[in-house]
């Protein structure tokens, strides 16, 4: 561990805005007993406009912000008002957090953490962590080295490193606290995607589903490291972890016995379904929403016999527990790749003549999903981008219809499979307004030839058996690659599209200011009408953007909005590494698909940290 104190020396207490705000908070924290100070703590923060302690901004995983004195009639004013270099090249994911007057800044490979000091303008460094870590973990990445992010929690940071560490931090000092081995790097499980707290526990998942990795969530106690819990995605049912009533509502979606049943053999201990997305979480239910990803190898030779869950699957889970509540899978048997794991959002709508409590997924393989967020039963799923891999969904039993002929096959180069495997769309969470009713989801107009391969297990090198060539959507028809959408979740449409040149890989903002925020590859931050999608403002920044725009309130009183720029991730991997432009099937298809686009011409690796205001 290497740690840096800023010049600042130990940090000055944990303000909230206020000397009077600060006391408040802490005298409530004081009067609560330990099991729900994280959980209380964290709800909080995550109504308070002026604060970002998640990653999605609060448990529903909405990314909206009630701050509004940057709005459609003063966003023209915005300019850059300080940037900070995170010393790190390669995908910059996720977004900063921010607690009070202190944001939490972190990096891509080698996962360096900084507190930043915003009473201090334009800031001062408290503190600087860079983990141990074995650099062989770069060559396990997947799709490149980023983190989405690091959580906060009982006064502590906690962060999730590529080699497969978790480790809790003083969030004012930067001191380790605890640590523990989430993953082992010598069978590819790495970390990517972030941890979230809820009530004294961090959950965090595991990456490595092209390695053979057994997917699975662990729970750990927030003040020890202690171990709680562990939920793993396949095998028997002790393993899973389900509930007494598992999927009582919806049997159709599968039950006991199914994680090893579904497989052939031991086929399932190699299994994929990891869990390298996002959390969202229900306090009233006591459920926590997550997806796991592809199953392994792709080649569905190996795995013939069943649907193999629970790859590609839904899950509500009870934290405290680990037990799942339900679950459902929506790409059984998946031969394309199509994961599961982006983000599940918590809203109530408006189904049929009730108000619903609903999760709405937007997901790889091309369909928006809404379900019921206490049961799983599915609501609504339909098409929100260009799909030709299923004729939709059986509403009797939930399962796609697929088109034979879009399945990968083993020694066949199957053509023009749309969305390809880097998904209708990837990681890149969408934002939910409550005013406007709308979802605003960064999209990837995307289609692929695909073939699977022969692909034999070794612990801790790939095993993908799949081979890709990715172009523009409608069968390479187009001239663009992503779009910017709105989408109605109760008609089941869009209201608005934005074609964009690349694939949208950043997350959206939207804000009370009547606003969306959204970065593009080659670098724009763009501001939008979140009821018409006009375009009000941009700004080009020096790397391509794959990171979360946040909105936060300055000690000053001033909403800012911050993103990270670095270009990554598995589109922008090519220009993140200059790979050489002969083969158009490295970076599992990315490598062609990006130089067809002009990605490399467009912009350069970089790590920074942009912050907007209006003065």
């Amino acid at each position: 561990m290497r740690r840096e104190q800023g010049k600042g020396g130990e940090r000055r207490g944990h303000g909230y805005g206020s000397w009077m705000r600060w006391v408040y908070s802490l005298g409530i924290l004081l009067a609560m007993p330990l099991p729900l100070q994280a959980n209380e703590e964290l709800l909080r923060l995550g109504a308070d406009p002026g604060q970002w302690p998640m990653q999605a901004k609060n448990y529903e995983a909405t990314r909206y912000s009630e701050l509004d004195q940057i709005s459609a009639r003063t966003v023209e004013r915005m300019h850059v008002v300080w940037s900070f270099s995170t010393g790190a090249l390669r995908g910059h994911e996720g977004g900063p957090l921010v607690i009070g007057s202190t944001m939490y800044v972190h990096s891509p490979f080698p996962n360096t953490i900084y507190a930043l000091d915003l009473r201090q303008k334009p800031y001062t460094i408290l503190w600087k962590y860079t983990p141990e870590q074995k650099p062989s973990a770069i060559a396990a990445a997947c799709y490149d080295t980023v983190s989405r992010g690091v959580a906060y929690g009982m006064g502590k940071i906690f962060l999730g490193t590529l080699d497969g560490q978790l480790i809790a931090l003083d969030a004012h000092t930067g001191n380790e606290v605890w640590k523990v081995k989430q993953g082992e790097i010598a069978r590819g499980e790495t970390i990517t995607g972030a941890p979230i707290v809820i009530k004294d526990m961090v959950i965090i998942g595991i990456s490595g589903g092209e390695f053979g990795v057994r997917g699975r969530i662990n729970a750990y106690d927030i003040q020890t490291g202690k171990p709680r819990w562990v939920a793993y995605s396949q095998g028997p049912d002790d393993d899973i972890l389900l509930e007494g009533d598992f999927n009582k509502e919806c049997p159709r979606h599968g039950g006991e016995g199914e994680g090893t049943r579904s497989w052939p053999g031991e086929q399932w201990k190699l299994g994929g379904g990891t869990t390298w997305g996002w959390f969202s979480y229900d306090p009233d239910l006591d459920l926590f929403h997550y997806g796991t990803g592809n199953p392994g190898s792709w080649n569905t030779e190996v795995r013939k016999g069943g649907d193999n869950k629970w790859s590609c699957t839904l899950w509500g889970r009870r934290p405290g527990t680990g037990k799942a509540r339900w679950a459902f899978q929506m790409t059984p048997w998946d031969s394309w790749g199509y994961d599961g794991t982006n983000e599940l959002i918590l809203v109530d709508l408006p189904i049929g003549n009730a108000k619903r409590k609903c999760a709405v997924h937007f997901d790889k393989n091309g369909f928006a999903y809404t379900l019921d967020r206490g049961t799983g039963e599915v609501l609504s799923a339909v098409p929100f981008v260009y799909e030709n891999w299923a004729k939709g969904i059986n509403r009797g039993d939930d399962r796609p219809i697929e088109v034979p002929e879009k399945r990968a096959k083993l020694g066949v180069d199957v053509k023009g499979v749309c969305p390809s495997s880097m998904g209708g769309k990837n990681q890149q969470p969408a934002a939910y307004d409550p005013e406007t009713h709308l979802f605003y989801v960064g999209t990837n107009n995307l289609c692929m030839d695909i073939q699977a391969m022969e692909a034999k297990y070794n612990p801790g090198t790939p095993y993908v058996g799949a081979d890709l060539l990715i172009y523009s959507g409608h069968e390479g028809r187009d001239k663009y690659y992503g779009e910017f959408i709105a989408w109605d979740p109760v008609k089941g449409r869009r209201v608005w599209e934005i074609q964009e040149r690349f694939p949208v890989w950043s997350g959206a903002l939207a804000t009370a200011g009547g606003l969306v925020f959204y970065g593009t590859l080659d670098g724009w931050l763009k501001a939008v009408d979140a009821r018409t999608g006009v375009l009000l403002w941009q700004q080009k920044l020096g790397s391509g953007i794959v990171g979360n725009p946040i909105a936060f309130l300055g000690p000053d009183n001033k909403e800012y909005i911050a993103v990270y720029s670095g270009v990554g991730g598995w589109f922008g991997l090519p220009a993140a590494v200059s790979l050489p432009k002969d083969d158009p099937r490295a970076a599992m298809g990315a490598n062609g698909a990006a130089d067809n686009s002009g990605l490399p011409q467009s912009t350069t690796p970089g790590g920074e940290l942009v912050v907007f205001g209006l003065d």
